[in-house]
């Protein structure tokens, strides 16, 4: 039996499958997000081991056999978040999240000091990355930057607090801007821009290694052997490809998370800073991924539902299973800013085209085109550096409406699939880099592609009414930039 564990940004997911890959229970417990001041987004470490440990505890009152069985973990995880320990490897301050957008000036400090960071570390310095964090921290908390003795990302937190071992993967460590990523190791020349040093840094091993055992305290509150093997595991992203069986190059898919992300596997480093798509390492070595990402997409109708006051499943169902034109309004989904393609801490939201005979059914449809206009943007941005991408798996929160995977399909003009289990598909990764831990086994053998539920086909007339709306939409973020950044 096997553990996966994703540590999100708005919750914890905990799943256990079993040796035929079957998943056998899941449970989850929810995160919240701090914004103490515009641009801001932090939360605390310690809420992330809490709700760890309580969905394991969930999981073992209901399925107390299975979860007494697991004889691997993986461990996924939000990228980036700067986690700043003392030397007694306790928290320093809230850590500061992706979505934070603090450090911008910081980013353009960053590239000055050293030029060569594009080519190292195959990005753009982006308030999001965590090296931007520091800088920032450096500046304006000198005594809090003076005690820290190691820098962690989220899910390595958990690890630490799991295990005692502070270990990282090269996936999630390439969101750093501190790894050499065509290398697959920590750059000292990165770091030194950042006033940090190698000793700041964990352990790094690929995400299907062996990184860690089960402290003997939580392995008897759970039940569990002595030798529990915890895996490297994956950032977010590339542990959704796992799941996904995306272990071959050209295997591409997009996620509707809070965060939307087109992700595709390369054989290669294959930088497009320009464009700022990021490439980072995947979780099994000798192979790398590209990512385009929007940092609001299912978070876009999530705002709406908040602020309208009504649950998004009621939101969307006058709309039923798909729509025959655009929407009279647009709207730009960057309510927190945006990467791909802008690289735009600054960039904000708007709804477009508002008169009086517009309703409750057209701003719900203009959110979820916004963020099929912005996954376009990521298609053309991904296509500069390789063929097209012809189809794709949807998978998180947003894959769960018919309404919205049409949408894509339209927008996208290729074909989208709905996938088994879409919705915990980082945790299945994070499962499976556990149990390749712990067995050895070949990846090919354990990261199989799932079960297609649905597939959507780009509908011709609908698709050319949609290159004309994404046109006009286009011109929506120059025009709009200086007024409302």
């Amino acid at each position: 039996m096997f553990l996966g564990l994703d540590v999100g940004t708005s919750g914890v997911k905990a799943v256990l499958e079993d040796e035929a890959g079957a998943l056998i229970a899941s449970a989850g417990r929810p995160l919240a997000l701090s914004h103490p001041q515009p641009l801001w987004s932090e939360q605390n470490p310690d809420h992330w081991v809490e709700a760890v440990i309580g969905a394991v505890d969930d999981l073992a009152r209901a399925r107390p056999r299975e979860t007494a069985a697991v004889s691997g973990i993986g461990l996924s995880g939000q990228m980036h978040g700067a986690t700043l320990l003392n030397r007694d490897g306790r928290p320093l301050r809230p850590a500061i999240l992706w979505n934070d957008g603090r450090s911008q000036a910081e980013c353009a400090e960053l590239e000055r000091r050293c030029p060569e960071l594009h080519a190292i570390a195959g990005n753009l310095a982006m308030p999001g990355f965590t090296a931007p964090k520091l800088v920032w921290v450096a500046k304006h908390e000198p005594r809090i930057f003076a005690e820290v003795a190691k820098v962690l990302l989220p899910k390595a937190y958990v690890r630490y607090r799991l295990s005692g071992e502070m270990v990282e993967d090269m996936s999630d460590a390439a969101g750093t801007l501190w790894l050499d990523v065509g290398a697959r190791r920590w750059s000292e020349k990165l770091l030194a821009a950042t006033g940090l040093g190698l000793d700041h840094m964990p352990r790094l091993v690929e995400g299907n290694e062996r990184s860690a055992v089960l402290s003997p305290e939580l392995a008897r509150r759970w039940g569990m052997g002595a030798d529990v093997v915890i895996a490297g595991g994956a950032g977010d992203n590339a542990a959704s490809a796992i799941g996904l069986g995306a272990i071959t190059p050209g295997d591409a898919f997009l996620s509707l998370g809070t965060s939307g992300v087109l992700f595709r596997v390369t054989d290669r480093f294959a930088p497009v800073p320009q464009a700022a798509v990021h490439a980072f390492c995947h979780a099994l070595g000798g192979l790398w991924h590209q990512m385009g990402v929007m940092l609001s997409a299912a978070a876009s109708l999530a705002w709406l539902a908040r602020i309208l006051e009504t649950p998004e499943a009621a939101l969307l169902a006058p709309l039923g299973i798909s729509v025959e034109r655009p929407s009279p309004v647009q709207f730009l989904p960057y309510l927190d800013g945006e990467r791909t393609p802008h690289n735009d801490a600054h960039a904000a939201g708007a709804l477009v085209g508002l008169r009086s005979a517009a309703g409750r059914a057209d701003l719900v449809q203009a959110v979820l085109e916004g963020v099929a206009f912005a996954s376009r943007d990521m298609f053309a941005a991904l296509a500069r550096s390789a063929q097209p991408i012809t189809e794709l798996d949807l998978v998180g929160g947003g894959s769960r409406s018919l309404l919205w995977a049409q949408i894509m399909a339209d927008v996208l003009g290729v074909t989208v699939h709905r996938v088994e289990e879409g919705e915990v598909g980082a945790a299945i990764g994070a499962s499976r880099l556990g149990r390749l831990a712990a067995t050895g086994e070949a990846p090919a053998d354990v990261c199989r592609k799932p079960q297609r539920l649905q597939s959507f086909e780009p509908r011709a007339p609908q698709r050319a009414a949609y290159d004309d709306a994404y046109a006009q939409w286009r011109k929506l973020y120059p025009a709009l930039k200086e007024c409302i950044s």
